[in-house]
């Protein structure tokens, strides 16, 4: 299903190497061509949960990684496989 947050995902898929990576949000952004919407300067917007209408957290996780932590004042974000 392709969506704002596909090319994130694809980004995160060709990590194949990498067990872990940080990201800040203007490079999500500079990837998903899109700004990201003002929740994501909140912690819940990053939670791991992948039911619902969370196709930003649906991105990640079925490019099989998850959040590990969230640094919203220097807005970045670490990611890791698993």
């Amino acid at each position: 299903m392709a969506g704002k947050y596909t090319p994130l995902e694809k980004y995160l898929r060709e990590l194949v190497t990498e067990r872990e990576v940080t990201l800040t949000f203007v490079q999500i952004e500079k990837i998903i061509g899109s700004s990201l919407p003002e929740s994501a300067h909140e912690l819940s917007w990053w939670e791991h949960e992948t039911e619902g209408n969370h196709v930003n957290k649906r991105a990640w996780a079925n490019a099989g990684w998850k959040v590990a932590e969230v640094d919203l004042k220097k807005k970045r974000a670490r990611f890791v496989k698993g």
